[in-house]
């Protein structure tokens, strides 16, 4: 659990120290759903509201379902699709919404330090984004590391309580990034929250995301406060 601190406190200093950044204040909410069917297959479905710079009216809608197979209790697989719309700025035409869809495949492996529940999450997508000119097509590798830490006394499972969240997300663009950022490196995004777990179904979450997107000129070093809500069914 120390590496996993350490890794969040190392990538919030590195990125802090990037220059000619572009600053933004932004709220996020997270509905995440995994539900299961059988002791083999199950669905997935997260859907996602991002506010634009300074809480400024609603900058991305995200909905992503999938179908999701179990491997065995630690670990899973899920293929499924996205929609994303952007809602552009003043600075652009007056409802002009840019559309992408994305075709995904991740692989989840769980397990635990001591009380501590770890996530390791791997994604590949292949994107079709709406672009001013000709549209663009890529493929991005993401990989996501997420500890769940209970702040009372736990049996072996965690199943109600307080608890702290730690996670961080690594993003790369994997084909086509010379129509992108030009970069292998995409973004990071490093997350510390506070939560509740109301049962083994429900938990509720709040807390600070710092997004730092590596932009074909500038970079953007985004400060996100997120709400979410996590359903196991």
């Amino acid at each position: 659990m120390k590496r996993l601190i350490l890794a969040f406190l190392f990538s919030l200093f590195v990125l802090n120290g990037f220059s000619q950044q572009v600053k933004q204040n932004s709220g996020w909410f997270l509905f995440l759903n995994s539900t299961k069917f059988n002791d083999k297959w199950g669905m997935h479905l997260d859907v996602q509201l991002r506010s634009a710079n300074e809480w400024d009216g609603l900058r991305n809608f995200l909905f992503r379902p999938g179908v999701t197979y179990y491997i065995n209790k630690n670990s899973n697989a899920t293929v499924g699709y996205l929609l994303t719309n952007t809602f552009l700025d003043q600075t652009g035409p007056v409802g002009h919404v840019l559309t992408e869809h994305r075709i995904w495949e991740q692989y989840i492996l769980m397990h635990k330090i001591k009380s501590v529940a770890v996530q390791h999450r791997f994604r590949l997508e292949q994107r079709f984004i709406e672009a001013a000119g000709d549209d663009i097509f890529s493929q991005r590798l993401r990989y996501f590391l997420r500890g769940i830490i209970p702040l009372t006394e736990t049996k072996d499972t965690f199943t109600k309580g307080p608890f702290a969240a730690l996670q961080n997300e690594l993003f790369f663009n994997v084909q086509h990034k010379a129509k992108l950022n030009g970069k292998l490196f995409d973004q990071n995004r490093a997350y510390g929250a506070i939560g509740y777990r109301f049962s083994k179904s429900f938990d509720v979450e709040a807390g600070y995301l710092n997004q730092f997107i590596n932009g074909a000129g500038n970079n953007t070093m985004n400060h996100a406060i997120q709400l979410a809500l996590y359903t196991r069914f």
